[in-house]
């Protein structure tokens, strides 16, 4: 039987409990598609939990942008920090999804034991994630080339934490 998943989407409250964090380009474009749709949907697929598993969604559930991007700094650090897993997925793209923002959490979140980290080598620009690969393996953080192989390595941390408090006042400490 398939868990239950609820959907957290940018600068709305995170809930207790275990959850997933999707970092990753955010496109910036209409005609730029969304991967976040696909994890989502795979999670769903795969999230066998007794309890709800959260998806924490940095991106706007109506298409609304954050006036003061403090808030959207706040929320996605917070989002982080609470998360059970930081599913990273980088399908760089210098032109429409280039991630540089990413490189920066990536680098800030890769110590933390939760961080996966998925980079396609069929996007358009897989030698700029070649950094990020190799700061992943030094640190131990699983390394995928699917988006698939990346959503389940995240929901392995998740299971692997199942017997350890993972509520978001805990991390928030």
């Amino acid at each position: 039987m398939t868990g239950t998943i609820r959907q957290v989407w940018a600068r709305e409250e995170i809930p207790d409990g275990p959850s997933v964090f999707l970092a990753g380009p955010t496109p910036r474009a209409a005609e730029v598609a969304s991967w976040r749709p696909e994890a989502v949907g795979l999670i769903a697929a795969r999230w066998k939990g007794p309890g709800p598993l959260t998806v924490l969604l940095p991106e706007d559930r109506d298409g609304f942008r954050a006036v003061d991007y403090d808030h959207q700094f706040a929320w996605e650090t917070a989002g982080r920090a609470a998360a059970t897993a930081i599913l990273f997925w980088i399908p760089r793209d210098v032109r429409t999804l280039p991630g540089f923002t990413t490189n920066v959490e990536f680098g800030h979140d890769v110590t933390t034991g939760r961080a996966v980290l998925g980079c396609p080598p069929d996007c358009p620009n897989p030698e700029r994630n070649r950094y990020l690969r190799h700061l992943a393996r030094h640190y131990g953080a699983p390394v995928r080339e699917t988006l698939p192989e990346t959503v389940a390595a995240a929901l392995d941390l998740v299971a692997a934490t199942a017997g350890a408090d993972t509520s978001v006042a805990e991390r928030r400490r």
